[in-house]
C-alpha cells in the first residue's frame, strides 16, 4: 500500500502538466507574439534602418566614370595666320575620359530631416501594426468566453447526469420488487441517452471553438486545455487608452516632421568637385594630342524661387493634418457610444443574475418535493424530468448570463484600452 501512493505521489505532476490551464491575458499575449501580423514590427524597423543608411551614404563622396569619342562636322578656324606660329585646328574626332568626384558640403540639414522623417513613418506604421493587432482581442474574446461557456454547461449536464443515475438506481429497485412500473425506468433511461447526446454535441461544439482559438494564438489547444473564468474589474474612469489614438497623434508628428523636409529642400545646396582626365584634345584646346588634365573647385545650387510649390505643399499638409483631427473627433465619438452601450450590457446582465439566483433558489425547492414524491411513488417519472429540466434550464441560465456578464466587461475594457 505504502509503495502504491509513493508511486502515485511520483506521478502526481505528470498527471498535471497533462492538463493545460489558460487564462484570458495569456490569450492576448500569445495572439501578439504569434499572429503573423506581428512580424512586421521587426520588418518595418529592419526596412526603415536600411533607408536610413541609404541616407546617410548621401554625404559620401560621389565618384563617376566618363568616356566620350565624338566626330563633328565643324571645328574652330582662325580667320588670321599669325606670323611664326604652327597653330593648327582642333581635330574633328575628339576623346575624352575623366574620372568626376563630387562631395557634399552643405544642404541646409535635409538629411537630418530625412532622417526624422523616416523614424516618424517608422513608430506610425509599427503603431499601426499595433492598432491591427490589438482588433484580435474581440475576436479572442467571443471564442474564449464561447469555450468557457460550453465547459461550464458540460459541467452542469455531467452533474445533471448524476442526480439522473441516482433517480435511475431508485427506480430500478423499485422496478424489482413491483413497487414502480417498468414504464418510468424506461423514460429515465431515454432522458438518459438525450442527455449523453446533449453532453457529446456540447464537447463538439467546444472543441470547434477551441481550434478557432488555436488558430488565432499559434498554440496547440486539445480537449484537455481548461479555461479560467477571469475576474473583470471594470474601472469607473472616462479617459480611453486605445492605442488608435496613440496613432492619431504619430500621424500628426509624422506629417509636422514632413512639412520640415519640405522647407529642407529649397535651402542651397553646396558642393566641392574635382575632375581628372585625359583626352585629346585635353583642357588646351589649341593642342591636338593626348594630355591628362585635372580640375577642382565648389558650386552652388540654390532654387531662389518656386513659383509658391513649397507654400502649397505645407498648406496641403495642414490639410491632412485637419483630416486627421477630425477622424480621431470621429473614433472618440464613437468610442463613448461603445462604452455606454457595454456598460448598458453590463447592468442588464447583473440584473438578470440577480434574479436567476432567485429563479434557482425556488426551482431547486420544488424539484426536493418533486424527488420525494417520486421516491414515494406519488408521481411519473415523467413529471419528476420536467421539473429537473427546469432546474437545469435555469442553471445554464444563469451561466450564460455569467459568461454574457464577463463577456461584456472584457469587451469594455478593449473599448477603453484599460488592460492595467
Amino acid at each position: 500500500m505504502k509503495r502504491f501512493l509513493f508511486i502515485l505521489i511520483a506521478f502526481t505532476p505528470l498527471f498535471a502538466s497533462a492538463q493545460q490551464i489558460l487564462t484570458l491575458d495569456e490569450c492576448y499575449i500569445l495572439a501578439e507574439k504569434n499572429y503573423p501580423l506581428a512580424k512586421q514590427t521587426a520588418l518595418l524597423e529592419e526596412k526603415t534602418n536600411t533607408e536610413i543608411r541609404v541616407l546617410e551614404k548621401e554625404k559620401l563622396p560621389k565618384l563617376d566614370l566618363n568616356a566620350q569619342a565624338t566626330y563633328q562636322s565643324d571645328v574652330i578656324q582662325f580667320p588670321l595666320q599669325i606670323p611664326d606660329s604652327n597653330i593648327e585646328p582642333p581635330n574633328k574626332d575628339q576623346y575624352r575620359a575623366t574620372l568626376d568626384a563630387n562631395q557634399l558640403i552643405y544642404n541646409g540639414g535635409s538629411i537630418a530631416a530625412n532622417t526624422r522623417l523616416k523614424t516618424a513613418e517608422l513608430e506610425t506604421q509599427q503603431q499601426q501594426v499595433a492598432v491591427n493587432l490589438y482588433t484580435l482581442k474581440n475576436r479572442i474574446n467571443q471564442n474564449y468566453f464561447g469555450i468557457l461557456l460550453f465547459q461550464e454547461q458540460e459541467n452542469l449536464l455531467l452533474s445533471k447526469m448524476e442526480e439522473l443515475d441516482a433517480r435511475l438506481k431508485e427506480v430500478n429497485s423499485g422496478v424489482k420488487y413491483g413497487a414502480v412500473l417498468p414504464a418510468s425506468e424506461q423514460i429515465l433511461k431515454a432522458e438518459q441517452l438525450k442527455l449523453e447526446q446533449q453532453i457529446s454535441q456540447t464537447n463538439f461544439d467546444r472543441k470547434k471553438a477551441l481550434n478557432n482559438l488555436s488558430l488565432l494564438l499559434s498554440e496547440n489547444l486539445d480537449s484537455k486545455t481548461t479555461l479560467i473564468n477571469p475576474e473583470i474589474l471594470v474601472l469607473s474612469e472616462t479617459v480611453s487608452r486605445r492605442p488608435e489614438l496613440t496613432l492619431f497623434e504619430l500621424q500628426q508628428s509624422q506629417l509636422e516632421t514632413s512639412k520640415e523636409v519640405i522647407s529642407k529642400s529649397n535651402y542651397p545646396k553646396l558642393l566641392g568637385f574635382a575632375q581628372a582626365g585625359y583626352g585629346n584634345p585635353g583642357l588646351n584646346m589649341l593642342d591636338n594630342s593626348f594630355q591628362d588634365f585635372y580640375m577642382v573647385g565648389l558650386k552652388l545650387n540654390w532654387n531662389i524661387f518656386d513659383w509658391g510649390k513649397t507654400k502649397e505643399k505645407k498648406q496641403a499638409v495642414d490639410i491632412s493634418k485637419e483630416i486627421i483631427s477630425t477622424e480621431k473627433e470621429t473614433f472618440l465619438l464613437n468610442n463613448e457610444m461603445q462604452q455606454k452601450e457595454a456598460e448598458s450590457d453590463i447592468n442588464k446582465y447583473e440584473a438578470m443574475l440577480l434574479k436567476d439566483v432567485e429563479i434557482i433558489e425556488l426551482r431547486e425547492k420544488v424539484l426536493q418535493s418533486t424527488t420525494s414524491q417520486l421516491q414515494n411513488g406519488a408521481i411519473t417519472s415523467s413529471e419528476y424530468i420536467t421539473e429537473l429540466n427546469n432546474l437545469y434550464e435555469a442553471k445554464i441560465g444563469q451561466q450564460l448570463h455569467e459568461v454574457q456578464l464577463a463577456l461584456a466587461k472584457a469587451n469594455y475594457k478593449i473599448i477603453k484600452g484599460d488592460f492595467n
